[in-house]
């Protein structure tokens, strides 16, 4: 069981992961996870958080993935990752090798402006696994005094070798789950994010951000999800939008909040045309 684990960065044993397989891993035709990184806005020298989400995440799940972020470490800093709510599965307090190796981590290296993320846990019941769309982690940081402009945030390959020992430089964003001995690996679609210093990266007035439904200063998937959770899950407090929610939610400017809102922010994020531009 432990040998499903996937270990790097601060943990620094790599043991077995998506891209870490003597065996060819096979693609799960049709199947394409949605990673995107949010767009904020800070003041130069101030803090900033950004979401880090998944989406269109298959009925099977995922039950490990191994990516980074990368950003110019001169002009915006990583201090902190945190976990978000679609990583919080109970594998944390039900895998028995969770007390040695995290289900989620993180390593980050400001001198390369690179931070790896990780996901694994080696129990195969999928209730255990990532289930769902919604916020994979949230990345805080500092824009760096002096910054100016909009700075980058991408998704990329987790910078390791492919195995230990090797000399080849792994190229691929990891995420996928293990069938018997096999290696299942979902397509993956990255957005980049990016911090905006000194205003806004989609156009805010006061209080309204296009797109921001749950009001944390971003548009991100995260945004999409809860607008989704309002619809259906209307008598449920958390999914419950405020009224300035509701307003940012509107995105294509109809006067209600429905899916094909939450249509426009994946597309939005997936940089196609839509209510944004």
């Amino acid at each position: 069981m432990k040998a499903k684990k996937i270990v790097i960065g601060a943990v620094s044993a790599a043991m077995l992961s998506l891209s870490v397989c003597s065996i060819a891993p096979a693609f799960a035709a049709g199947e394409t996870v949605q990673i995107s990184v949010g767009k904020v806005s800070a003041n130069a020298g101030e803090k900033f958080s950004v979401d880090v989400s998944l989406a269109n995440v298959p009925a099977q799940g995922i039950q490990c993935c191994d990516f980074a972020i990368k950003y110019d470490s001169s002009l915006i800093t990583i201090d902190s990752v945190e976990a978000g709510e679609l990583a919080n599965t109970d594998a944390a307090k039900d895998d028995p090798s969770s007390s040695l190796l995290s289900i989620f981590d993180s390593s980050i290296d400001n001198k390369k402006g690179l931070t790896s993320l990780i996901w694994s846990t080696s129990l195969d019941d999928t209730s255990y696994w990532m289930n769902g769309d919604g916020v994979f982690c949230t990345v805080n940081g500092t824009v760096t005094e002096g910054a100016k402009g909009v700075i980058p945030i991408e998704i990329v390959p987790a910078s390791r070798t492919i195995f230990p020992g090797s000399d080849e430089q792994n190229d691929v964003i990891s995420v996928g789950y293990f069938k018997n001995k096999d290696v299942i690996r979902y397509d993956v679609k990255a957005t980049s994010g990016e911090v905006s210093v000194g205003g806004p990266s989609s156009g805010s007035d006061g209080k309204y951000m296009k797109g921001d439904a749950n009001e944390d200063g971003e548009v991100s998937l995260a945004d999409a999800v809860l607008i989704m959770q309002s619809i259906s899950n209307p008598n449920e407090e958390k999914f419950k939008l405020s009224e300035q929610g509701t307003k940012n939610a509107d995105t294509n400017g109809d006067g209600t909040v429905t899916v094909a809102d939450a249509l426009e922010i994946q597309m939005f994020m997936l940089e196609l045309p839509s209510a944004f531009d």
